[in-house]
């Protein structure tokens, strides 16, 4: 998506890598636009403004496929000895400090690493978004999804912009609209959720 709207500008995408603890102040220093999972928090819009919504949907397990019954609910995950593990910064770690106080927290560095933690089992579950839980499990087998349908809470997706460049805000919500009705956005989803 990313790419498209660069073609729509008629500019070549340059990609920073970062992290959910590194995200604000690396886009507010080096990038125009944040894409790839970025939660609507009323925090990150003191600092940036944000897209119209591309996803509702909210927080939800992720675990090995022969333990979705016994983590489908906080309170069986908020026990002591269950094992959930969560990258450092962002809305995944704030909703295990909220909901898994008498369970151990595993804070994890590299969210591109960590689903190999429940797999290689160092840690039974992950609560995040219903839709990185989707494409993990598309990803790898041995992982399911908990009840991707009806998450533990509510919250969206959007793209982070500047905050004050009204201009270019509505230009991508114009594009993200356009996006969604012509099969762009779909198509762009498909290989990451199957």
């Amino acid at each position: 998506m990313a790419k498209n709207l660069a073609q729509s500008l008629g500019a070549e995408p340059e990609f920073i890598q970062t992290t959910w603890k590194d995200l604000m102040p690396d886009f507010k220093s080096k990038c125009d636009l944040a894409v790839g999972g970025v939660s609507i928090s009323l925090e990150r819009s003191q600092q940036a403004y944000f897209s119209e919504a591309t996803l509702d949907e909210g927080k939800t397990p992720i675990t090995l496929c022969e333990n979705v019954e016994k983590y489908d609910t906080i309170k069986e995950i908020n026990k002591p000895g269950v094992r959930s593990i969560t990258p450092i910064g962002g809305t995944n770690e704030k909703f295990a400090d909220e909901h898994y106080s008498d369970g151990e927290i595993i804070r994890f560095e590299d969210n591109n690493k960590i689903f190999d933690e429940i797999i290689a089992g160092r840690a039974d579950v992950m609560t995040t978004d219903a839709s990185e839980t989707r494409w993990v499990a598309n990803e790898h087998p041995e992982l399911c999804a908990v009840h991707p349908d009806k998450p533990f809470n509510f919250s969206q997706k959007a793209y982070l912009l500047p905050l004050g460049d009204d201009e270019f805000q509505e230009y991508v919500d114009q594009w993200l609209n356009m996006s969604k009705n012509d099969g762009t956005l779909k198509a762009a989803e498909k290989p990451w959720f199957g």
